[in-house]
């Protein structure tokens, strides 16, 4: 009943700025927690950066002060804002939310997953 729909990835150049897109639908109340994770080949998935409710964010090291997390209540939406990036950060993007439904139930949903490649 719920999805979360990736985009904004694709090809950069080291140092360059890409911005991420999550959009969730369905009977929705409100979207409590929101996350970004990223993974990449023969490595585990890894916690990118959370976002609170109230739009309150904390980062991994690898990535602090070059990606901001933010939010969209009325809309459903949140973003990963990603600057200065490097070929490390090449991974596949997923969103994750703790969504509570009409219904006052809290589920955790993902997203497909985007790809974000960092090459010269």
């Amino acid at each position: 009943q719920v999805q979360l729909v990736e985009s904004g990835g694709g090809l950069v150049q080291p140092g360059g700025s890409l911005r991420l897109s999550c959009a969730a639908s369905g009977s929705i109340f409100a979207i409590n927690g929101m996350a970004w994770y990223r993974q990449a080949p023969g490595k585990q998935r890894e916690l990118v950066a959370t976002i609170t409710y109230q739009g309150r964010t904390n980062y991994a090291d690898s990535v602090e002060g070059r990606f901001t997390g933010s939010r969209d209540n009325t809309n459903n939406t949140f973003y990963l804002q990603m600057n200065s990036l490097k070929p490390e950060d090449t991974a596949v993007y997923y969103c994750n939310a703790d969504v509570i439904s009409r219904s006052l139930r809290s589920d955790n949903y993902w997203g497909q997953g985007t790809q974000v490649t960092v090459s010269s």
